[in-house]
C-alpha cells in the first residue's frame, strides 16, 4: 500500500493495520484541540505521526515509583498499545521493554546510535547527585552518567512527573541522595520540557510528544518549562468548588458538614490557588465528572508546582497571590499573565447555619397594614392627579 505522506486523502499507511482514516483523523483533531491549536491542524499532526518510520523514544528511569508509566498505561485515546506499536517506537523502557538485562541495554545503545538527533528522550524520576550518583545504577552505570551521555544526542528532552522535573518525592527533606531534576543534573545546558504531576495526566504528555513530532520544535513553555497549553491556568480558576470559595463556604475539617456538602477545601490545605495545571478540565481515568483529587474530596497538594508539592505541609493554607493570564505580560511576571491578588471574603457563612422558622402572624399583619396604607395613598394621589386641570396661565378673577 502506497503511503500518502501529506494529504492522507485516501488511506493510511499499511502499518496502521485496521485503524480507519476517519478515526485516525478524529484522534489527531482532538489532539490538536488539547494543545490549544485549531482543528485544522489535525491533518498536519496526522502527517507527522503516520510516517512509515515511527519516531523513536528512549525512556530513562531514575529514582521513581513507576507511577508515571502506570498513568501512561491507562490512557485510552490512544491506548498504550496503539501508542507504542503504531504512533511511536518505544525502543527502550525498563518496565515495558521485552528484553531485559544486557539485551535491553544493547537495544538502547543501538537505537541511540541509529537515531542521533532524531529521538525523543523521556526522563522519569529524579537524578541522585550525592556520592557521584551511586544511589541509582542501571547496567553498571549510574543514571546520572547515562543521562549525561544520552541528552546531547536527543532531538528533545521531556521530563515526565515531578521527580524528573525538580526532584519530587526523593528530594524531600532531608534528601539523603541529593536528588534533583533532569535540568539541574545536566547543569542547565539543555532546554527541557517539564510535565509535572504525581503522576501527571497522560494526555498532557501525549499531546507534548505529538507537538514535538509535528512541528519539530518545543511548544510554548512557561518560566518553569511547562507547556502553556496544559499549565496556563491555576487549578483554582477551573475548580468546581470555586463558587463556594467566592461565597465564603469552607470545609473546616474532613467529614464535617461543609466537607460533605462539597464546599471549598482551601481551609484544609488545598493548594489549588497557587498551583498551575489543567486537572479540573482534563480529569483522570476517563471515568467522568469529579475524577480528580478535589472532585473526590481531597485537597490539591500542589504536586505540579515547584516549591509547593512535597515541600509545604499539607494542612498549610495556600498563598492567594498568583498570576493569571490576561494578555498583558510584564517584566518578572509569568508569561502571558499579569499580577492579580485574591483575598477571601471578610465574613464566612457558618458551617452549622440555623434554619429559619418563618415569620410570625404579627409581622405578617404589620407588613400587610403598611402595604395597605401605601396602596391607599397611591390611589388618592392618582385620583387627585386625574382631576387636576392643565396649567393655562394666571387665573382671571371674576367680578
Amino acid at each position: 500500500m502506497k503511503e500518502e505522506k501529506c494529504k492522507l486523502s485516501q488511506t493510511l499507511p499499511s502499518h496502521f493495520g485496521m485503524v480507519s482514516r476517519r478515526d485516525f483523523l478524529k484522534f489527531c483533531a482532538v489532539a490538536a484541540a488539547g494543545m490549544g491549536l485549531p482543528l485544522s491542524m489535525g491533518p498536519k499532526i496526522a502527517e507527522a505521526v503516520a510516517a512509515l518510520k515511527r519516531p523513536p523514544v528512549i525512556w530513562l528511569s531514575g529514582q521513581e515509583c513507576t507511577g508515571c508509566s502506570e498513568t501512561l498505561l491507562r490512557s485510552t485515546h490512544p491506548t498504550v498499545e496503539k501508542l507504542i506499536l503504531e504512533l511511536i517506537s518505544l525502543d527502550y523502557h525498563e518496565t515495558l521493554s521485552t528484553p531485559s538485562g544486557h539485551l535491553a541495554e544493547e537495544a538502547r545503545k543501538k537505537s541511540i546510535d541509529d537515531n542521533k538527533g532524531k529521538f525523543i528522550l523521556v526522563v522519569d524520576g529524579s537524578i541522585p547527585m550525592k556520592d557521584g550518583g551511586i544511589y541509582c545504577q542501571i547496567g553498571g552505570k549510574t543514571v546520572l552518567q547515562i543521562l549525561q551521555e544520552t541528552a546531547p544526542l536527543a532531538m528533545a528532552i521531556i521530563n515526565i512527573g515531578s521527580c524528573s522535573c525538580w526532584g519530587g518525592v526523593p528530594s524531600g527533606s532531608p534528601n539523603p541522595t541529593g536528588a534533583v531534576g533532569t535540568a539541574e543534573a545536566l547543569g542547565g545546558k539543555y532546554k527541557t520540557i517539564n510535565i509535572p504531576g504525581c503522576p501527571p495526566n497522560p494526555y498532557n504528555f501525549l499531546a507534548t510528544v505529538l507537538y514535538v513530532l509535528t512541528f519539530k520544535k518545543l511548544p510554548e513553555l512557561d518560566d518553569k518549562g511547562r507547556p502553556m497549553f496544559a499549565y496556563r491556568r491555576l487549578i483554582h480558576e477551573g475548580c468546581e468548588r470555586r463558587a463556594h470559595f467566592d461565597a465564603g463556604r469552607f470545609a473546616l475539617e474532613y467529614g464535617d458538614e461543609g466537607h460533605r456538602r462539597g464546599w471549598c477545601l482551601y481551609k484544609v490545605g488545598c493548594k489549588g490557588p497557587e498551583t498551575f495545571n489543567n486537572c479540573p478540565e482534563q480529569l483522570f481515568g476517563d471515568v467522568g465528572p469529579r475524577s480528580w483529587p478535589v472532585g473526590t474530596g481531597c485537597p490539591c497538594f500542589g504536586c505540579s508546582e515547584k516549591g509547593v508539592g512535597f515541600t509545604k505541609p499539607i494542612p498549610e493554607q495556600a498563598s492567594l497571590k498568583y498570576f493569571t493570564p490576561s494578555g498583558l505580560p510584564k517584566e518578572g511576571i509569568r508569561p502571558g499573565g499579569a499580577e492579580l491578588r485574591l483575598t477571601p471574603p471578610t465574613a464566612y457563612a457558618p458551617i452549622e447555619a440555623p434554619e429559619g422558622h418563618g415569620v410570625s402572624a404579627t409581622a405578617v399583619g404589620v407588613v400587610a397594614g403598611l402595604a395597605g396604607l401605601a396602596a391607599g395613598a397611591a390611589a388618592a394621589t392618582a385620583l387627585k392627579l386625574g382631576k387636576a386641570k392643565p396649567d393655562s396661565g394666571p387665573e382671571t378673577k371674576k367680578e
